[in-house]
């Protein structure tokens, strides 16, 4: 007659846990805790939901408590003044396990994320503002569609753009920019910043994110947000073609907002003798 071993009861903790740990899908770790009450106990008990959305998400490891919403309650309830340390271990489990699954099913629809424009560093007049980096085309009624810093004597000095995205958790995997063709420059110049770089985060406060809705985008706004993801920096090739920078793992972004450093210059416009920035992104 066939035995049936249950490595989890049979084997070390930190040999079943290592074993279990290689479960990539959250649905596997659910099924896994499926298995049997023993299997249920050492899934929840070890976290491996939250370990595993922790390794997959390091932006999740902000968070602090978990809340249970009750609906007939006017305010949530804190699992932890749970009187059950193992049913808040259970919950934070299937919390876990819930914020996963969806951040990955969203993760398979791509779509595009910018909502709106939010502000620019600098901006060198009101017609080439930061809300002309969101057309897809280089004119907008009859009108060059462009945004254009104040430029700066110092090659290297950067420039930063911040969006809000369409969501306060969204999965970003990639960015597109397209630089712009200045018709009017002698030789017809692709005005494109030497390299750029990605920042994902959130507002410093309550207060900053009321005062962003009605903030002016000419206006510069880098000291309202703390940035909680900072990207390698990404060389851009001087041409005018759809450039798409692929983040090197999908990032989560908690509260929503984006911002785009642009890293040196590699135009000088003899006119003002100041150096600019000019392109959209798609």
């Amino acid at each position: 007659m066939e035995t049936l071993v249950d490595f989890v009861q049979w084997l070390e903790i930190d040999v079943s846990l290592n074993i279990l740990m290689r479960l990539n899908d959250p649905a596997d770790v659910v099924r896994a805790g499926s298995v049997s009450h023993l299997w249920l106990q050492f899934v929840v008990t070890n976290g491996l939901s939250k370990q595993l959305c922790l390794r997959k998400f390091p932006q999740l490891s902000r968070i602090s408590r978990i809340r249970e919403l009750d609906l007939g309650i006017a305010e949530g309830k804190d699992v932890k003044s749970s009187n059950s340390s193992w049913e808040t271990l259970k919950r934070d489990h299937n919390v876990y396990a819930s914020l996963l699954q969806a951040i990955e099913t969203s993760n398979s629809c791509q779509s595009d994320c910018i909502d709106y424009e939010v502000s620019a560093s600098s901006t060198d007049d009101y017609q080439v503002s930061v809300w002309n980096t969101l057309v897809p085309t280089d004119r907008n009624q009859n009108q060059p569609s462009y945004w254009s810093s104040i430029g700066d004597s110092d090659p290297n000095a950067p420039e930063t753009l911040i969006y809000k995205l369409k969501a306060d958790l969204c999965v970003i995997t990639e960015i597109n920019i397209q630089p712009l063709e200045v018709y009017s420059h002698p030789g017809r110049a692709i005005c494109c910043p030497k390299s750029v770089r990605f920042r994902l985060g959130h507002p410093k406060s309550l207060r900053d994110k009321r005062r962003l809705l009605h903030w002016h985008p000419d206006q510069p706004a880098d000291d309202k947000f703390i940035w909680t993801y900072t990207s390698e920096e990404f060389l851009m090739r001087q041409e005018t073609q759809l450039q798409q920078f692929k983040l090197p793992e999908p990032v989560l972004c908690i509260g929503g907002y984006l911002q785009i450093e642009l890293l040196g210059r590699a135009l000088r416009c003899d006119v003002d003798l100041f150096i600019d920035d000019l392109f959209y992104i798609c």
